[in-house]
């Protein structure tokens, strides 16, 4: 693994409880909520956890990252949309999905390393993967 990747590496940091593990908290205590409240705290926890693998994904190029970002955009919107009644899915769809699609998401990490390196020599765009 690349010392200047881990070092870049939200996910290694102290920070990393605020980023994903509050927002995961406030997703199984939100699931405890009546529908109003949960779609707050759902929606919130959601675009946090998702805007930070966003960050992660371009900081230190961790492969997860880029699956899981976009994942929990599109959670943040679905909960929206579902807490709003503007799309008749079930809450529990959400959870299963966001918890699914995390777990798949790690599976690349696990195939080709933890890191993407998409900076090459003069801004070529490269795909080196780091243990």
């Amino acid at each position: 693994m690349s010392s200047a990747c881990l070092r870049e590496d939200l996910a290694s940091r102290r920070v990393a409880w605020l980023l994903w593990g509050l927002p995961a908290l406030a997703f199984v205590l939100g699931g405890l909520l009546d529908p109003g409240a949960r779609t707050a705290v759902w929606t919130t926890a959601f675009l946090v956890a998702g805007i930070s693998c966003v960050a992660n994904a371009s900081r230190c190029g961790r492969l997860h990252c880029y699956f899981t970002g976009p994942l929990y955009l599109l959670g943040a919107v679905a909960t929206l949309l579902v807490g709003l009644g503007t799309v008749p899915l079930e809450w529990s769809w959400i959870p299963a999905v966001a918890i699914g699609g995390t777990v798949l998401a790690y599976v690349p990490e696990w195939v080709r390393g933890r890191y993407v390196n998409t900076r090459g020599l003069g801004g070529q765009v490269t795909a080196r993967f780091d243990r």
